[in-house]
Parts: C-alpha cells; structure tokens; sequence
C-alpha cells in the first residue's frame, strides 16, 4: 500500500506543474496519463504519468 498521495484532480495536478488543465487533459485522451472517470468525466489522473510528460516536454531536443 503506498504512503504517497498519487491520484489528483486534473486541475490540482496542472497546478503542481505549471501547466494547463487542458494539456493534462490532452495527455489523457492521448494514453499518455491514466485517469479515473465519473460519469464519462476525468475526474483523478496519476501524477507520476503527469510528472513523467512534464519531464519529457521539458528535457525535448
């Protein structure tokens, strides 16, 4: 069972990284970022996937 928080709302994990909700979004509907959904809306994503694309878009040659 992990200690550490890894679920966040699709606005609170822009937030932590300084990018856009929609970006965010935008890795979901692209598999890059899993996501939990109620009622066909993103509700929670995994902020390891989102910290992993930050870091990718960041390190881009």
């Amino acid at each position: 069972m992990s200690l550490v928080k890894t679920w966040f709302a699709p606005e609170e994990a822009a937030g932590r990284f300084g990018i856009s909700k929609a970006l965010v979004l935008e890795w979901v509907d692209q598999g890059l970022v899993r996501s939990e959904r109620e009622h066909g809306k993103v509700t929670r994503v995994n902020i390891d996937d989102v910290k992993l694309q930050v870091d990718a878009l960041v390190h881009r040659d």
